[in-house]
């Protein structure tokens, strides 16, 4: 009969074969570093204020339906337990969530109570504890900590690099409005021009290597049959005559942006870390419930994570995306059937490499002696230690440093535990 062998038993045989233990503690490190080496993470911002309600609807808290009226999701609703569910426009993230690879954050916001939409976006995305506080993005100083130790790339995708990836550690960036031309020379001259140049000359390389991944890319994602339409073949298109054949549009082209972010990632040398930024969140009005416009918008947002999913192939297991925004929405419906600016919202974590496990949080409920000043879900998460948690379990980076430079003065904050 054999035993498992105990930690100091394999020491102890190693020291018997001549095998030192710093040799040991050598291997174990350059593993560990060749680990965090591989991991991916990706950051999705939803502009104007997601309504975390109807994203991670809690069918079975029993004040839901009532506060929701009109907008409440009922049978629709793609159970995940007894008390939360999944809009069903989130189709690909709840197939990921029954695979133990997606999980909600039902109750969790930003330090700000502004409910000012450049308020709250400044906190959500500088880590600060107050408004601009800092100039910089929380995701920048991540890269910067990490730079330290290892190499490390990082990618916005979007006409403009969000403030969350804005500082001192560089970063490219790509747009996917953008066309290169391969036979244009400009390139080239300025490579020639700013060679000699410490600032622009490294700042043209990487964004030349930018686009020449992005090129790489998107050859790989070369349409096959009953695919994505072309922009040619949908420019030959007649006009649309229904909504569903738009919606499926735009679901193929949000899907094509997902697989094109996961190539720039899989590419040798490719960013670990990227930043992408989608709009629309922002329902006052006619919002919807299984159908509307949120509902459009979250189909969309889920074609983009399932994008993600596919596109990166093998490399998913080593990749968590998180999905937040900067405050949720009232709980009770307003007079133009939609929801103003609230409070606590949901968060949503996706990839191989999350821990299986329930929602992450606690879930304050919604009656109205539970409700932050009567109108909004009332936070139980602190957002910084969902940001803390991923970036300590899954790319490694310690707590003091979290603590400080990454989060400044957010040593009360304790990083949430065992995600990744």
């Amino acid at each position: 009969m054999t035993r498992p062998l105990s930690r100091r038993g394999v020491l102890a045989a190693a020291a018997g074969f001549g095998v030192s233990l710093q040799f040991l503690a050598t291997q174990s490190f350059a593993a560990t570093e060749d680990g965090l080496a591989r991991k991916k993470l990706i950051v999705v911002i939803c502009r104007g204020g997601m309504d975390g309600l109807s994203v991670s609807p809690p069918v079975g808290d029993p004040d839901y339906a009532a506060l929701r009226g009109p907008i409440a999701l009922k049978d629709e609703a793609l159970k995940l337990d007894g008390t939360f569910a999944l809009h069903p426009a989130l189709t690909a993230t709840y197939a990921l969530a029954k695979a133990g690879e997606a999980r909600i954050v039902p109750a969790v916001a930003t330090p700000d109570r502004a409910r000012s939409h450049f308020e709250a976006q400044d906190v959500l995305e500088t880590g600060a504890s107050g408004v601009y506080g800092t100039s910089s993005g929380w995701l920048n100083r991540a890269v910067e900590t990490i730079s330290a130790h290892r190499k490390v790339e990082a990618l916005s995708v979007g006409p403009t690099a969000p403030l969350i990836l804005r500082g001192k550690a560089p970063a490219g960036s790509w747009s996917p409005g953008r066309v290169v031309d391969g036979s244009a020379r400009l390139p080239t001259l300025l490579q020639d021009l700013y060679k000699n140049d410490p600032l622009l000359g490294p700042a043209l390389a990487r964004g030349l290597a930018t686009e020449a991944m992005a090129q790489a890319a998107m050859s790989n994602l070369a349409p096959s049959a009953g695919g994505p339409p072309t922009q040619m073949a949908a420019a030959a298109a007649p006009p649309a005559a229904n909504a569903p054949a738009l919606l499926r549009q735009g679901r193929d082209a949000a899907a094509k942006l997902g697989e094109t972010l996961a190539g720039f990632m899989r590419e040798p040398g490719g960013p670990q870390i990227a930043a992408i930024s989608l709009d629309g969140f922002d329902t006052h009005a006619n919002q919807g419930a299984g159908q509307g416009q949120l509902a459009t918008r979250l189909s969309y947002l889920d074609a983009v994570l399932d994008g993600v999913h596919t596109g990166l192939g093998p490399a998913w297991k080593d990749t968590v995306v998180v999905v937040a925004t900067e405050f949720g929405r009232t709980a009770r419906v307003n007079g133009t059937a939609g929801t103003d600016h609230g409070t606590a919202s949901t968060a949503l974590l996706l990839g191989g490499a999350l821990k299986r496990g329930g929602i992450v949080g606690d879930w304050p409920g919604l009656k109205q002696s539970a409700l932050f000043e009567n109108r909004d879900l009332a936070p139980s998460l602190d957002m910084r230690g969902l940001f803390k948690g991923v970036l300590a379990d899954h790319m490694g980076v310690d707590r003091a440093a979290l603590d400080t430079a990454v989060f400044p003065d957010s040593g009360g904050v304790r990083p949430v535990a065992n995600l990744a």
